[in-house]
C-alpha cells in the first residue's frame, strides 16, 4: 500500500463523522432552493435565475416537476479566484441523488483525479475526470459521470470558487475554528477561532499542500466555511440577506435547474434535508504518463452504481465502460497493494491534447 493510499484511508476514517456535512456546491444549491422562496419578495429573483440558468444545450429535464427521484451533478471549479478567467477543472465532483419516496438524499463524492472517459470527443479520450468540465462544459461532465457510474444525471450545478469571497462578504463574514495554521496567498489564519471576511475565507478554503489530509482537508475547510454561511442565513437577520446573496451568486453559479424547479426543491423535497448521508468512491493511486491518477476497481464501480441506481428507483445493471475494460488489463495492479503502475494501452490522452468534440 503506497503512502498516499494509507493517508487517504486514515483521513477517511478520522473524518467519517463529518460525512453528513454538505459541501460547497451542495450548500450553494440549497441556498438557491431556499432563497427562491424568500426571493419572491424581491422583483429581481426571476432575472437572477435567468442569468444563472444554463441548459447546456440539452432539453430541460422534468423529473423534479414530476416529483420523481432524480440526480444532480455538483461541480466546484477553482476559477474566478486569483484573477483566473478560464473555466477551469471541476475540483469538486459529487453526484447527489434525491428520492422523495424514501425521503433519502445521498451525496456521493468522486475524486477529481479519477480515471474516466471524456464522453463527447471525436476520438477516444481518457484522462482525469475533472478535465471534462473544462473540455466540454457541463454537457461533457454530465455525460462522462453518467458513463463512469451508469446512472442518469438529470441536472447539474456548477459554482466557481471566486464566488466564495463574495458570498462570505454578503453575510458580513463567518466565524470558524481552525484546527491548524493555514497560510495561503499572503494570508495566515492561525489555529483557533476567527471571524473571517471574504478574502480570508477564500484563502482558508483554498490551501491544500500544507494540509496533511491533502485535497480532502481542503474540502472539509470549504464545507466548514459554507456551513457557517448557511448557519447565518438561517437566523432571522440572515433572511434579509437572501436578496443580496442571490445577486452575488449570479456571476459564479450556473445550473439547468429553473426557478420553478428550485421552488419545488425547497417545498416538495424539503423532508429530504433531514435524511442526508454521504459516500465516497474509493480508489487506488496510480501513475499514468507521469501523472497521479485515482483508479476505482470494477467491483467498487459496480457497487456504487448499484447503490445509486437503487436510490433512484432503478434496477441494477452490469457496468461496462472504458474503466472496466482497462481494469481487465490490470489484474496485477489491483492484486498488488504496493503497485502504482496501471496499463492504459495507450488510451490515456495527456491533458489538452484532444479538445475537439
Amino acid at each position: 500500500m503506497d503512502q498516499n493510499t494509507r493517508r487517504d484511508k486514515r483521513s477517511t476514517k478520522k473524518h467519517k463523522h463529518l460525512g453528513l456535512k454538505i459541501t460547497l456546491a451542495v450548500v450553494a444549491l440549497l441556498v438557491i432552493g431556499i432563497g427562491a422562496i424568500f426571493g419572491m419578495m424581491w422583483n429581481q429573483t426571476q432575472s437572477t435565475f435567468n442569468k444563472i440558468y444554463d441548459s447546456d444545450g440539452t432539453k430541460h429535464d422534468t423529473t423534479i416537476k414530476q416529483k420523481k427521484p432524480f440526480s444532480i451533478l455538483l461541480l466546484g471549479a477553482d476559477t474566478g479566484a486569483d484573477g483566473r478567467i478560464s473555466r477551469g477543472n471541476s475540483d469538486t465532483i459529487m453526484v447527489v441523488t434525491i428520492n422523495p419516496n424514501t425521503h433519502k438524499t445521498v451525496v456521493t463524492s468522486v475524486a477529481r483525479d479519477t480515471l474516466a472517459e471524456m464522453v463527447g470527443t471525436k476520438s477516444l479520450n481518457v484522462q482525469k475526470l475533472n478535465a471534462a468540465y473544462n473540455i466540454g462544459e457541463s454537457k461533457m461532465a454530465k455525460a462522462s459521470v453518467k458513463k463512469l457510474l451508469n446512472v442518469p444525471i438529470n441536472y447539474y450545478a456548477a459554482i466557481n470558487m471566486g464566488g466564495l469571497e463574495k458570498i462570505v462578504d454578503a453575510v458580513d463574514g463567518v466565524t470558524i475554528t481552525s484546527s491548524m495554521n493555514v497560510t495561503f496567498d499572503g494570508i495566515t489564519i492561525t489555529k483557533g477561532k476567527h471571524h473571517l471576511n471574504g478574502k480570508q475565507a477564500l484563502a482558508y478554503s483554498r490551501m491544500r499542500y500544507q494540509d496533511p489530509r491533502g485535497d480532502y482537508g481542503r474540502q472539509l475547510r470549504q464545507q466548514q466555511v459554507m456551513m457557517a454561511v448557511l448557519k447565518k442565513l438561517a437566523t432571522p437577520s440572515g433572511i434579509t440577506k437572501y436578496s443580496a446573496l442571490m445577486k452575488t451568486l449570479e456571476p459564479y453559479l450556473r445550473t439547468d435547474i429553473t426557478l420553478d424547479d428550485a421552488m419545488k426543491l425547497a417545498t416538495d423535497y424539503r423532508s429530504n434535508l433531514d435524511n442526508v448521508s454521504s459516500k465516497q468512491l474509493t480508489e487506488k493511486s496510480a501513475m499514468i504518463n507521469g501523472s497521479s491518477y485515482q483508479v476505482p476497481s470494477t467491483e467498487t464501480l459496480q457497487s456504487v452504481s448499484d447503490e445509486l441506481r437503487t436510490q433512484l428507483g432503478l434496477s441494477k445493471e452490469t457496468l461496462s465502460n472504458q474503466n472496466t475494460r482497462l481494469n481487465k488489463l490490470n489484474a496485477a495492479f489491483f492484486n498488488d497493494e504496493s503497485s502504482t503502475t496501471y496499463n492504459t494501452d495507450g488510451a490515456v490522452t495527456q491533458y489538452y491534447t484532444n479538445t475537439t468534440y
